[in-house]
């Protein structure tokens, strides 16, 4: 059975591309990647990607006068290469709604707090000024609203007495690493759908608690 393709999108170090690649070379795993997309140059990802052997693009938002001509530019190299979803990993730019629009459902990312709590940037930084006792991080589909759109898994990790915003960021994204490729199998293996605006699981899908949903693994 044909694996369902990956187009994973980058602006940095990609640690979590590296967890999504790491996750594909499992032959049970229902997903393969096949292309890494980084709007600059010099991402540290796209080395990731070529150790990898996977196809990397640059599209350098930089080259371009508008959000819409950068736009349009991703979304003819991703129909190009016929991939069934789209993974946001550190992609480091608002797309627009028509971008959005066009790949709705299909368009997956991961964000470093409990959604809807804490969205935008600065998260852990937030997170400790307000003293929250519970942080986490979201894998999502995208709507057009910043980091909104149904929700499709979640891990929990406790704010420490004496956490930094450095030592709560390396925390959760642990947990990152395990729960994004955790839920895109659920996605890529049809475990998990999204319908009438949430997003449903097959009941042979199980959940170990309250800490990790869903659970690495799945």
């Amino acid at each position: 059975m044909a694996r369902t393709k990956l187009a994973v999108l980058i602006s940095g170090r990609g640690s979590n591309l590296q967890s999504l690649i790491d996750a594909a070379t499992r032959p049970d795993y229902p997903a393969e990647i096949s292309l890494v997309i980084s709007n600059r140059p010099k991402a540290k990802g796209l080395e990731r990607a070529a150790a990898a052997n996977i196809p990397q693009y640059v599209i350098d938002h930089k080259d371009f006068q508008t959000r819409e001509d950068f736009d349009a530019a991703l979304g003819d190299c991703l129909r190009l290469a016929k991939v069934d979803y789209v993974c946001l990993a550190g992609f480091m730019r608002m797309l627009t709604t028509d971008f959005v629009n066009d790949w709705r459902g299909r368009l997956i990312n991961i964000h470093p707090s409990l959604l809807p709590a804490f969205k935008g940037l600065a998260v852990h930084e937030r997170m400790i000024d307000a003293g929250v006792k519970l942080a986490g991080c979201t894998v999502h589909f995208v709507s057009p609203e910043m980091d909104s759109g149904p929700i499709i898994g979640q891990a929990a990790v406790p704010v420490l007495p004496g956490d930094t915003a450095d030592s709560l960021a390396a925390r959760i994204l642990e947990q990152e690493h395990r729960l994004y490729p955790a839920c895109v199998a659920l996605i890529a293996g049809k475990k998990a759908r999204l319908s009438g605006g949430v997003v449903s699981f097959d009941p042979d899908v199980s959940f170990d608690g309250a800490l990790s949903n869903p659970p690495a693994g799945s």
